[in-house]
């Protein structure tokens, strides 16, 4: 549920910029990592009810999803981490937690700006 004010955030900011521009939100890129708290697809489902009256209304919503990674401790390669285990498939040592994975942030917006 803590999409909802997340999504809110999201259209009153892209919002107030098509405004600054004079012109209304065509389309907004969002990168959602896995391990980020949120789940693309509630934003996704609570954007076009927010958006409705907004200059966000009709817009598309891109969501890019960031699976994490870890850092091996050995070669220092990132990986993605297979079920139940943390073994790095390159060389076989243990990987550590990167912040790979836990992104969260508009990555654009595109306005349709009115000729004036």
């Amino acid at each position: 549920m803590h999409e909802y004010p997340i999504t809110v955030q999201i259209v009153e900011i892209a919002s107030e910029t098509a405004r600054k521009n004079n012109g209304r939100v065509r389309r907004i890129d969002l990168v959602v990592g896995e391990d980020s708290g949120f789940i693309g697809e509630s934003i996704q489902m609570y954007f076009d009810v927010i958006a409705e009256g907004t200059l966000c209304e009709g817009a598309q919503l891109f969501i890019e999803g960031v699976k994490p990674q870890l850092r091996c401790d050995a070669c220092g390669k990132l990986f993605e981490r297979k079920r139940f285990s943390f073994q790095c498939p390159f060389c076989g040592g243990d990987g550590s937690p990167t912040e790979i994975g836990k992104e969260f942030y508009v990555k654009s917006v595109e306005l349709e700006v009115e000729d004036q």
